[in-house]
């Protein structure tokens, strides 16, 4: 299982990590996406290969910016 960090801009509260988290989850190929406010960023572990495109699109449509 591959496992990934991304940066996420944007978070502030259990709002904001539920929302990227749910809309993380919801993509066919993520099994788990855990954030942690503290550091601004995101675990995401894969079942298969997730495009960034995939995955920022998701992203910004929460309301939130994946930064590289």
């Amino acid at each position: 299982m591959k496992v990934e960090t991304l940066k996420v801009k944007g978070m502030t509260c259990n709002h904001c990590k539920h929302a990227v988290e749910t809309a993380l989850v919801d993509i066919d190929g993520i099994s788990k996406a855990t954030v942690e406010l503290d550091k601004g960023q995101v675990v995401v572990e894969f079942k298969k290969d997730v495009s960034k495109d995939v995955l920022r699109a998701a992203i910004d449509d929460a309301g939130y910016e994946l930064i590289e």
